[in-house]
């Protein structure tokens, strides 16, 4: 059964907070799959945060360039999302999913989050003053 379970969300003060999420995986290899967070904050669209495809390339949203990071544990089946220099308007809950028929080429460009099979339960993240 594929199961994936984020944590690491909290409350943070805005540009000098920093977290890092988690999402377990089981029932699946992390590195067979397309790999991907996702955030949605109230009365938004749902918004593509990061991926990471099968060789461990990334690809990152504009608005998370440069202080948010994604990664892979292939030991632990898990992946990541390191976050810096946090902005108000990174508020939202946290979601990582993942796909085993997306392509590597498709995984690295702007993927619709209705591609994805499999998605955790979220993990919150409140930017704050």
């Amino acid at each position: 059964q594929v199961q994936l379970v984020e944590s690491g969300g909290g409350s943070v003060q805005v540009q000098v907070g920093s977290l890092r999420l988690s999402c377990a995986a089981s029932g699946f290899t992390v590195s067979g799959y397309c790999m991907a967070w996702f955030r949605q904050a109230p009365g938004k669209r749902r918004e593509g945060v990061a991926t990471i495809d099968r060789d461990a390339l990334l690809n990152y949203a504009e608005s998370v360039e440069g202080r948010f990071s994604i990664s892979r544990n292939d030991g632990l089946n898990t992946i990541h999302l390191s976050m810096e220099r946090l902005k108000f308007e990174d508020t939202a809950m946290y979601y990582c999913a993942a796909d085993p028929t997306i392509s590597d080429a498709d995984c690295l460009h702007r993927v619709d989050g209705s591609r994805f099979r499999y998605w955790g339960q979220g993990t919150q993240v409140n930017v704050s003053a």
